[in-house]
């Protein structure tokens, strides 16, 4: 017999919590946006942690900015970035309020609203690659910069919230570097994602970019 998903909504002691214990618990939950066509909901199944001031690959390492002032809290709210002059990111923020760490969703598998996700994401070869990364989870979503601290554990109608859906078994998760990140915050072994799911995205090591002469 298969048992449902549980449509619960996560509360905010789920977000108030050490950043590395939020990362790996968020697989397997569902991630729903409203939107004015229709919802679209997708099963988590890759994310990152970022540790914020601790962790010299988060965007908060050397503190607060106008950027990513929402990283601070309160938990359980949406950071949303602009990346490469074309790209959208979506985090959730967690951790005790004025302590930056967030979790950026990387991929998913679309369990609802696949049609109006696919009409956003025009390139993808299959309803697996609609969400298979960062930036083309949020294109499929919707999900831009007015997002940008939107509460997902507010009560009522909300445009983005996450539910309980149903936790992955700790054996079928996996964990190894964070794709892309440079520095001494290359090291860390903050990307988590489900063991064998079509869904997650590749593992790519951080790469220089030229400078153009």
């Amino acid at each position: 017999m298969i048992v449902p998903p549980d449509r619960t909504p996560l509360p905010r002691k789920f977000f108030d919590r050490p950043v590395l214990e939020v990362a790996p618990d968020l697989l397997g939950r569902i991630l729903v946006r409203t939107t004015p066509d229709g919802p679209i909901a997708l099963r988590l199944t890759e994310v990152e942690a970022y540790d914020g001031q601790n962790d010299p690959g988060s965007h908060a390492y050397r503190g607060r900015t106008a950027r990513n002032g929402v990283m601070f809290g309160p938990p359980g709210h949406v950071y949303v970035y602009f990346t490469y002059g074309m790209w959208f990111c979506m985090n959730l923020v967690c951790g005790p309020e004025g302590r930056a760490s967030a979790v950026l969703l990387r991929a998913g598998e679309v369990i609802e609203g696949a049609e109006l996700a696919r009409k956003r994401r025009l390139s993808a070869r299959n309803d697996k690659e609609l969400a298979k990364g960062p930036a083309r989870l949020a294109t499929a979503l919707g999900v831009a910069r007015d997002l940008d601290g939107t509460d997902a554990c507010a009560p009522g109608d909300t445009p983005l919230r996450i539910l309980t859906g149903a936790a992955v078994a700790p054996d079928q998760v996996r964990n190894g570097p964070r794709t892309g990140v440079a520095g001494d915050g290359g090291v860390h072994p903050w990307r988590f994602w489900i063991a064998n799911d079509p869904t997650v995205s590749p593992y790519r090591a951080h790469v220089p970019r030229r400078r153009s002469s």
